[in-house]
């Protein structure tokens, strides 16, 4: 949920390429300050901006931060709202209560509360809107909501009890569910490296804040730091509420259902278009989540989605061609400003346009094609089953085997856990932190490591295309009494890639993700392995639209641990991992199995 580059600017309003538009066609623009009172007398800053040298009222477009609003660009130099600025609307961007130079107190990600006398982030929208339309001059009388991010949730906790004003919203990037999946923990697995950054940011100071780590690799640092306890015995000392609830709360449990956006998220209120990245390194389940929730009590066709080959907010740049290694093929972050985001919002705030959206816009990676879908995941798509086989292979055809012995195995150790990204992993929004690329890093760095099992195919003789959501069925056992397991499903490049030499053998993830397997049954009650049983872990990879291209091949990968991103598993089963003794770490061999009854596969979704 952090925003996307520098401490202490806005996501939205943040420049990352500046465009600048011809003077004598753009609207100007003049900046306002001012303090909102809230229903509790509290008071947010604000920062608005309007246009000059029109003639007629225009929309108000908002968004709400954690992240301080007092730098807040002229729309005109800003590349996210350059095309919407050209034609004339009203820009605000509000710092939420408790931050920046806003009054009150700040509570992450505090939950729509739907009581009297409360308030929260729908409240203080709510609020703020009312003040807007009756104090900013020359607004039509309709407000637009949108995000990236953090300013993405607050925009999806307003749209959910919107402002009769407030015609329309786009979140993108939301977080979703905080324990099945983004920012905190994905499946239950904690996310202990960016949790323990985002917690100190946001609530050491009413400012973001970096911790003042002693050492460069945080690989290192957070081995040395040991069981999770030290954290609050050595460096936060209780004072950070969030982490205080992480540690008190290390199952799915009332705390995180109530604040939980599945709870106070229903239908679409208000038009609505969820934007996602599928290399989103944050905040990847939010927009898919969210999307569906609605998507199934959406009568009045209000809800749509749109994915792009970015990264967390990447789609707010000028020329957002590549990520990392990756190549695009066209500037994708230009296409979704000029024929998405801009004609969303022209249509619902100043009634331009027919409004004949497709209900999903994805871009399909590989193929470097944008595509548009009736539903999503589509309809019409079919799930054939991927195998992993013997001798490192995959297959599209079940083993035949019966052999009780048809496994690969690996000892995963947690003194020597296997880094998420290639060392030195640098402080998540530290100097030259490779963070936001690592979902597209080249994974053989992995190479050679005996607690990393791989399979892969044969050199594809036609183009394959998965779309729709992928699903791994894992069938494993383990020594131990917990487990953790990462899945992840790559696209490797020709050992020989003529077209562009620098991605040869590039191995690309697709897919990814981690299930703790004490979480098999229940979120809520968590229950030891039975050592060396053989057990079914359906661990869900999100959604991907993607082509391997002939002359590539598929793999499939499975470890362990991810670590820092994801705490070490203890891998003996404890209560909570969160107060586990450095004893209660140990080595287990895992296996996984692939015979004609426990057979692992990747649910592979495919349009013919």
């Amino acid at each position: 949920m952090k925003r996307l580059i520098s401490l202490g600017t806005s996501i939205l309003f943040m420049c990352i390429t500046c465009f600048v538009v011809q003077a004598q066609t753009r609207v100007s623009y003049t900046r306002h300050e001012a303090m909102i009172p809230m229903r509790d007398g509290i008071k947010l800053f604000t920062v608005y901006f309007t246009p000059d040298n029109i003639s007629t009222p225009v929309p108000i477009l908002i968004q709400r931060t954690p992240y301080g609003s007092q730098d807040m660009q002229n729309p005109n130099n800003n590349s996210y709202l350059k095309d919407m600025a050209a034609e004339g609307y009203i820009f605000v961007t509000q710092d939420i209560r408790g931050r920046y130079r806003s009054e009150g107190q700040f509570e992450m990600n505090r939950p729509v509360l739907d009581k009297p006398n409360t308030v929260d982030e729908s409240t203080d929208t709510y609020d703020a809107v009312e003040w807007m339309i009756h104090n900013i001059p020359s607004n039509n009388g309709k407000v637009g909501q949108l995000g990236i991010s953090y300013p993405g949730w607050t925009t999806l906790a307003a749209a959910s009890r919107p402002h009769p004003a407030m015609k329309a919203a786009s979140e993108q990037a939301t977080m979703s569910d905080l324990f099945l999946g983004d920012d905190f923990h994905h499946n239950g697995a904690f996310r202990l490296s960016y949790a323990f950054d985002y917690a100190f940011m946001e609530e050491a100071s009413k400012t973001d804040t970096l911790f003042p780590f002693d050492h460069y690799d945080q690989y290192e640092w957070f081995l040395k730091m040991g069981p999770l306890s030290n954290a609050n015995d050595k460096y936060f000392h209780n004072k950070l509420p969030s982490w205080n609830a992480f540690m008190e709360h290390p199952d799915y449990d009332a705390y995180w259902q109530y604040k939980s956006p599945l709870r106070y998220v229903d239908y679409p209120r208000i038009p609505m278009l969820h934007v996602g990245g599928v290399w989103d390194q944050e905040d990847m389940m939010g927009p898919q989540l969210m999307y569906k929730k609605m998507e199934k009590l959406d009568s009045n066709n209000r809800n749509f989605i749109c994915i792009g080959p970015w990264n967390h907010g990447q789609w707010a740049g000028g020329n957002v061609t590549h990520l990392g290694s990756y190549e695009m093929g066209s500037n994708t972050a230009a296409y979704f400003q000029k024929n998405i985001q801009k004609k969303w919002f022209d249509y619902y705030l100043k009634g331009i346009g027919d409004g004949n959206f497709a209900e999903a816009t994805i871009f399909q990676t590989g193929s470097n094609e944008w595509k548009t879908y009736s539903t999503w995941p589509p309809k019409e798509a079919t799930n054939n089953k991927l195998y992993i086989s013997d001798n490192g292979g995959i297959s599209f055809t079940k083993p035949a085997t019966a052999s009780a012995t048809a496994f690969d195995s690996y000892v995963s150790d947690p003194k020597k856990p296997v880094p998420y990204r290639a060392r030195p992993i640098e402080q998540t929004y530290g100097p030259g932190s490779h963070w936001y690329n690592w979902h597209v890093a080249d994974q053989r760095f992995v190479d050679g490591r005996p607690d990393v099992l791989t399979w892969k195919s044969e050199a594809l003789t036609n183009d394959v295309t998965v779309t729709g959501n992928i699903i791994a069925h894992l069938f494993a056992s383990t020594t131990g009494s917990d487990a953790d397991w990462v899945v992840k499903l790559i696209d490797v490049y020709p050992d020989q890639d003529a077209a562009n030499p620098n991605m040869s053998g590039y191995e690309l993830m697709i897919a990814n993700e981690v299930f703790r397997g004490r979480y098999r049954t229940s979120f809520q009650k968590p229950a030891a392995i039975t050592p060396n049983k053989v057990e079914e872990y359906t661990i869900d990879l999100h959604q991907a639209n993607h082509t391997f291209l002939k002359g590539h091949r598929i793999m499939v990968q499975v470890q362990s641990s991810w670590f820092p991103i994801i705490d070490m598993n203890p891998q003996k089963f404890v209560p909570s991992i969160y107060k586990a003794k450095a004893g209660d770490y140990q080595k287990a061999t895992q296996k996984i199995y692939r015979n004609n009854q426990f057979a692992t596969y990747i649910e592979f979704p495919q349009i013919q």
